[in-house]
């Protein structure tokens, strides 16, 4: 009786304090903890993982590579190919292959989502090229090259200042099962020395259906994303405008046929090198009227483009929801949006540019 009762208390004390009977083995000499995983198509429907070790000690870094079936048998398989045992506790990234992403994304984001250990505030992105060669190449150049890709995401994600469409597994899980907004992510081209961010990219449930990149994608963080530029460049008007700032309201019509979107912007044109001379009130209301006219074409084209892909990553969707009426269920949004005749109107307060004194 008494060995039952030290038992049964020894059992109760390891769930109170969080413990587990079956301990793993987290000895910092014999880890490998990963910092993040690339995900490529492989041969014959197979999956291609790629991460960088070791991620903390001081050795010579070199890319690990398999082709497997399943994801967790990617993690066992690198566990037989390395002398320290791979760790997802510290998983900071995930790079996903455009090809691949275009197939579907759903059991991996499902995979992870299910890890215990992975964090949902890892950063997952849309990489066009080999992340592979870049790697390679870039291993000599610089010691801590995984450290310094997760600054970046995180320097981005802080700042909010609409230069990158920054997401983590947590945002993209919520807009994959909303079913009034559909998921994006961060696009990076990538070569043998460049990793560079090209614009976002937009899915239909969780397959990668188009992208964008240049204005649009300036468009689109204005009117959706973070509403805040800090440099708005349009080179067809020679205008640069800084610290951009956005109001958008949106309306339907009574049988969601039309839509209209105001957009307010607030900011100050920052540098000109056109025809018209900012010190003539004549001519700076005419570049306000010529930027106002550009955006508002523009706009409609970026809408007409998730249009003809039929998602929905503003979340405009969710404005149909009102009180006291039935709810427009997802399939009939689906069916209403990609016919919707969009008109937009901009209306612009920007301060003009400053001259310094002689």
């Amino acid at each position: 009786m008494m060995m039952r009762i030290k038992r049964c208390l020894l059992i109760a004390l390891l769930f109170t304090t969080g413990c587990s009977p079956f301990v793993e083995n987290n000895t910092i000499e014999e880890i490998a903890p990963v910092v993040f995983w690339s995900f490529n198509e492989g041969e014959e429907g197979m999956l291609k993982i790629s991460t960088l070790v070791p991620p903390l000690i001081n050795e010579k870094k070199r890319l690990l590579s398999k082709q497997v079936k399943l994801l967790k048998q990617g993690g066992k398989e690198f566990n037989l190919i390395y002398y320290r045992e791979f760790k997802s506790g510290q998983l900071r990234m995930v790079l996903i292959n455009k090809n691949l992403a275009k197939k579907g994304t759903l059991t991996l984001i499902d995979t992870l989502l299910n890890d215990p250990d992975i964090s949902q505030r890892l950063y997952v992105a849309v990489v066009e090229g080999s992340f592979e060669d870049y790697i390679k190449g870039q291993i000599s150049k610089q010691a801590h090259l995984d450290f310094f890709l997760y600054r970046m995401f995180k320097h981005y994600e802080d700042r909010h200042q609409g230069e990158m469409s920054i997401v983590n597994l947590h945002e993209f899980k919520n807009r994959l099962y909303s079913p009034y907004t559909d998921p994006f992510l961060p696009v990076f081209k990538v070569g043998k020395d460049n990793f560079i961010y090209k614009g976002t990219a937009f899915f239909q449930e969780d397959k990668l259906v188009g992208s964008i990149d240049k204005l649009n994608d300036q468009i689109f963080q204005l009117i959706s994303n973070d509403y805040y530029l800090k440099n708005l460049s349009i080179p067809d008007l020679a205008v640069s405008i800084g610290q951009v700032r956005s109001k958008t309201q949106i309306h339907f019509n009574k049988d969601f046929s039309a839509m209209s979107i105001q957009v307010n912007l607030q900011g100050r044109i920052e540098e000109y090198r056109g025809d018209k001379n900012m010190s003539i009130t004549e001519d700076y209301l005419s570049l306000n009227e010529e930027i106002e006219t550009f955006l508002e074409k523009h706009t409609i084209m970026f809408l007409n483009k998730l249009q003809k892909w039929n998602v929905d990553p503003i979340g405009v969707g969710k404005l149909t929801l009102r009180p006291f009426s039935r709810p427009i269920s997802n399939k009939e949004w689906s069916s209403y949006w990609p016919r919707m005749k969009i008109n937009v109107e901009y209306r612009i307060d920007f301060q003009p540019i400053k001259r310094m004194n002689r």
